[in-house]
C-alpha cells in the first residue's frame, strides 16, 4: 500500500457541496481512475481517505489537501493527470504527492489555517484598522458556539485563538486571518466573523461575505 496527498481548489459552486458529497466525489473519481484505495479491516471496512480538515458549506478553498492510501503502487503525477481530466468545474486538482508512511493522519498534526474574508464594504483604511485596532485589544473576544453534547449556544472568549488578523489591499474590505485549527485547539471563522460585525456595528448579512481557506499548517515541517 502507499500513501498519498492529494491538494486541490474548490471554487464557485462547488462551495455549496458538502463534506460528506466531496468524498462521494472523489471515492467515485478514484474508481473511474481505476485507482483502488486500500480500505480498513474489520466488519464495516471503508475506504482510507479523509481531507486534513473538513472545510464549511459555503466556503471557497484554495489549498484543501486530501490524504489516501492506495491498494497498489502509482506515480503521483499520473494520479493528478487522470482525475484533472475527470473533475468537474469548480475543483481543480493542484498536485499529488507521497506521503511519509511515519505519518498517520494529516488531521491529528493540523495546528493552524488562514482564512480570506470578504465583506461587502469599500475599505476605508484608515477608519478599518482602528476599528481591528480596537478589536483586537479587547481584553476578551466574546462568541457563541453551540455545545456538542447539549446543542446549546453559550458564550465563549476566542481571543486566546486568534493568531493573527490583517487587513488586506483591496477595494472592499478584506480580513486575513490565521486561526487555531485542529483536534488540539480549534477557532471556527464564523465565530471571528459574528463577533467583529457586532463590535464594528457592521449592518451586513452573513450571505454576504465570502469566505476562502488559503491554507492549513501542521505541527511538522510539511509542505504540500
Amino acid at each position: 500500500m502507499s500513501k498519498y496527498v492529494l491538494k486541490f481548489a474548490k471554487i464557485g459552486y462547488m462551495k455549496y457541496t458538502s463534506h460528506l458529497d466531496m468524498l462521494r466525489l472523489f471515492q467515485r473519481a478514484f474508481k473511474r481512475c481505476s485507482i483502488g484505495l486500500a480500505h480498513s479491516q474489520g466488519f464495516n471496512p471503508h475506504p482510507k481517505m479523509g481531507f486534513a480538515q473538513p472545510l464549511s458549506l459555503g466556503y471557497t478553498a484554495t489549498g484543501e489537501l486530501l490524504e489516501f492510501e492506495s491498494a497498489e503502487d502509482f506515480v503521483p503525477a499520473d494520479i493528478k493527470e487522470q482525475l484533472c481530466s475527470i473533475m468537474p468545474e469548480g475543483i481543480k486538482i493542484l498536485s499529488c504527492c507521497r506521503l511519509d508512511e511515519s505519518i498517520k493522519s494529516l488531521a491529528a498534526t493540523v495546528t493552524e489555517a488562514e482564512y480570506t474574508v470578504v465583506f461587502p464594504v469599500m475599505l476605508n483604511r484608515e477608519k478599518h484598522e482602528k476599528l481591528l485596532t480596537e478589536y483586537l485589544a479587547q481584553d476578551s473576544i466574546k462568541a457563541f458556539k453551540r455545545q456538542k453534547k447539549t446543542k446549546k449556544m453559550v458564550e465563549v472568549d476566542i481571543k486566546s485563538k486568534i493568531r493573527s488578523i490583517e487587513i488586506a489591499d483591496s477595494a472592499q474590505l478584506t480580513l486575513k486571518l490565521r486561526l487555531d485549527c485542529g483536534s488540539a485547539s480549534n477557532l471556527s471563522p464564523e465565530q471571528v466573523i459574528s463577533s467583529f460585525v457586532e463590535f464594528a456595528k457592521l449592518d451586513i448579512p452573513r450571505y454576504d461575505i465570502e469566505v476562502e481557506r488559503n491554507q492549513i499548517t501542521f505541527d511538522r515541517n510539511l509542505q504540500f
